[in-house]
């Protein structure tokens, strides 16, 4: 039995699945791409940074104006100033694909933030530790401060994939599909309120699953399991 059966909605089980699917497919690839940028971008704030390890300024400066700059803008600004950005880059700026553009740049600085204080919790005695073992950067990097850091790094990373699944909503109003088109189609634009109200229950529901997943393997992680 259809949900159109059951409520007086237009939307059906089909529909709704259909539009988990988009937002999986976006929240999922703007993620990969965003933790790349963003553990990239965390890195260098901390080893840049005047007091870090690798001390540069203009390098700091530089990315810590580029981090600031793009999480001042709002989502939904963000993805329309870019749009000549994203036509470029996907050759559209309308569907889930042109939504992964202004999704990543948004994610990837809000990340950034995140690893660079999960990094920096990171006591001083495990960095000259690597220092008189005579470690790499790299090595610094990969065996010291992220597994040190694993368990806040788990938590920014539910808290980016939750950011990202409001961006994706907000997404949907320019037609970017997934749960936020399906709510504006039908519940906004056609007077829909129980295609809104499970719209928001099913995300309710998601967000609490993610974020009691995350909390469980940062507490994993912090007892060394």
């Amino acid at each position: 039995m259809d949900l159109t059966e059951i409520f007086d909605t237009k939307v059906s089980i089909d529909q709704y699945l259909e539009a988990g699917w988009q937002t999986l497919y976006m929240v999922g690839i703007s993620l990969f791409l965003g933790t790349i940028g963003g553990v990239a971008l965390g890195i260098i704030l901390v080893l840049a940074n005047p007091q870090g390890m690798y001390p540069n300024r203009v390098l700091f400066r530089i990315t810590d104006f580029l981090v600031n700059t793009v999480r001042s803008l709002p989502f939904i600004i963000l993805m329309v100033a870019i749009v000549p950005f994203t036509r470029l880059i996907v050759g559209t700026s309308i569907g889930m694909t042109a939504a992964l553009v202004p999704l990543t740049i948004f994610i990837a600085p809000f990340m950034a933030r995140l690893i660079e204080q999960s990094v920096l919790e990171v006591g001083d005695g495990i960095l000259e530790a690597a220092e008189s073992m005579g470690a790499s950067l790299w090595q610094t990097i990969r065996y010291f401060l992220l597994p040190e850091a694993k368990a806040s790094i788990i938590l920014a990373l539910t808290t980016s994939t939750i950011t990202l699944i409001s961006a994706t909503a907000m997404a949907g109003t320019i037609g970017g599909g997934g749960v936020g088109d399906l709510a504006v189609s039908y519940g906004y634009q056609q007077f829909d309120t129980v295609a809104i109200i499970l719209t928001v229950i099913i995300l309710i529901v998601v967000v609490q699953a993610i974020q009691g997943l995350g909390n469980a393997l940062a507490r994993r992680a912090r007892n060394g399991a």
